[in-house]
């Protein structure tokens, strides 16, 4: 690492904090939000770095949200056909999720992450400290990805652990080995299933519809918009309401998770019928051959990979 050089390029929300891992380095700043994460956006990043003469051996940081590290992990994966990347999260919910795992990607007309590639960051560099910055609408996107995490594997009963500190005050020391905790759940699926063949679809519990919804915001005109945590809850929500009419789990279940995610401050009803979800349901990464592979629920530290024909099914 230290003969390599490295390039930095960062949130231009958190210039502050990315200007003191940059130190002097070559670094460019971005805007990173879900109307800039697009193919122009990572042509700009590459650009930039055969501009900065980057070569193969070249290392590029990332620091920001999960947005940023998709972006640059993605731009990190296609120059001169792959360099080596590091994350420096700065959001819980990149913390816990975005930043880990090394699937990277853009979104294409309006549709969540369809133009991407897998592409496994050298390492991520978890600071808890840096979310102190963060506004409680942030912290409360990355508190639905934390809970997904411990619902799809509680081996350790942090599910409820996660539940009660996440609906009290913000307490870095607590969220700490929690954070690294539900990072640790990822990390052990994606090792066992780098490509996403089979085990990993568990991870997007929820998503399904998280992505529809935020695909049914963007068609809307002056309708508030849930941040892409707070979709996946409505999501999770959604696929244990599912569960339940599926006979998978009981009506209590539900009850329970509606009651802990509540209590985070997390959404738990659709925005919309859930109906008008489904034209990007459909389009969803995870469809095959008219059916989609819904993540379903069981129990707390228990989920299946379901398959559901959407164009047919009654109880969505």
């Amino acid at each position: 690492m230290d003969k390599c050089k490295v390039f930095v390029v960062y949130d231009r929300n958190v210039s502050e904090y990315a200007l003191q891992i940059a130190a002097g380095r070559p670094s460019l700043a971005i805007t990173a939000d879900e109307d800039h994460k697009s193919v122009d956006t990572v042509t700009q990043i590459c650009r930039w770095l055969l501009s900065q003469g980057a070569d193969r051996s070249a290392v590029l940081y990332a620091v920001g949200g999960g947005v940023t590290t998709d972006m640059v992990g993605m731009a990190a994966a296609l120059y001169k056909r792959g360099i080596c990347y590091v994350n420096y999260p700065t959001t819980l919910l990149a913390m816990v999720d975005a930043a880990i795992g090394g699937k990277t990607g853009v979104n294409l007309d309006s549709y969540k992450n369809m133009i991407g590639a897998f592409h496994m960051p050298l390492r991520t560099e978890i600071d808890a400290r840096v979310l102190a910055t963060l506004p409680v609408s942030e912290l409360r996107s990355g508190a639905a990805e934390m809970l997904k995490s411990f619902i799809i594997d509680n081996r350790e009963g942090l599910y409820r652990k996660a539940v009660e500190v996440l609906s009290g005050p913000f307490c870095p020391e607590k969220l700490e080995p929690l954070i690294k905790a539900a990072g640790d759940v990822k990390r052990r699926i994606v090792e066992e299933d780098p490509y996403e063949g089979g085990l990993r679809m568990v991870l997007n519990l929820g998503h399904s519809f998280g992505h529809a919804i935020e695909w049914w915001q963007r068609q809307q005109e002056g309708r508030p918009v849930l941040p892409h945590g707070q979709a996946v809850a409505a999501g999770i929500i959604e696929a244990a309401r599912i569960s339940a009419r599926k006979g998978l789990c009981d009506g209590k279940l539900v009850k329970t998770l509606i009651a802990d995610f509540k209590a985070c401050g997390l959404e738990t009803e659709l925005p919309c019928p859930a109906k008008e979800l489904l034209p990007a349901v459909a389009k969803d990464k995870k469809a095959d051959g008219g059916e989609v592979r819904f993540i379903l629920i069981k129990e707390i530290g228990k989920v299946e990979i379901y398959g559901l024909h959407i164009d047919t099914e009654q109880d969505i």
